[in-house]
């Protein structure tokens, strides 16, 4: 089938200004994992790691957050989001991820995903202190 000009033609858009360039984007989810840090000596040692959140998305009810987390942590959400969302967290980007660091990576890759962005498991697991890993599974409501 041969192309037309009119096949190949840029679609029309609006001119760009600078709000629209350099402005906050209408919807955001930034999520930060860093700082790791070594607790306790021995067999009873753990890592917990830094979960900064920053958003304008209307379903989470702090915009800015910084909460601590260990691996243990990042496989209850792994869990919990198998389970309500009947389905493998795993994704293409799997085989990336090797090394635990790379596991709680891929578990913020996973709560980028607009359908799991409505779990109170994942709103727990980003902005709680304190994970109530007895909760009542359920979706958020936006506001």
């Amino acid at each position: 089938m041969a192309k037309t000009v009119a096949d190949t033609q840029r679609l029309i858009t609006k001119p760009q200004n600078l709000n629209d360039a350099y402005g906050p984007p209408s919807n955001f989810l930034e999520i930060d994992v860093s700082n790791p840090q070594t607790v306790g000596v021995g067999w009873g040692c753990f890592t917990t790691y830094e979960i900064r959140v920053k958003t304008n998305l209307p379903i989470f009810k702090l915009k800015e957050s910084t909460v601590r987390r260990r691996y243990s942590d990042f496989e209850w959400l792994r869990s919990e989001l198998e389970r309500e969302q009947g389905c493998s967290s795993s994704a293409p980007w799997e085989s990336v991820f090797k090394t635990r660091a790379g596991a709680v990576y891929k578990q913020i890759l996973v709560a980028g995903h607009p359908l799991a962005q409505n779990e109170h498991c994942l709103h727990m697991f980003l902005q709680d202190e304190i994970i109530d890993k007895s909760y009542t599974p359920s979706k958020i409501r936006h506001a």
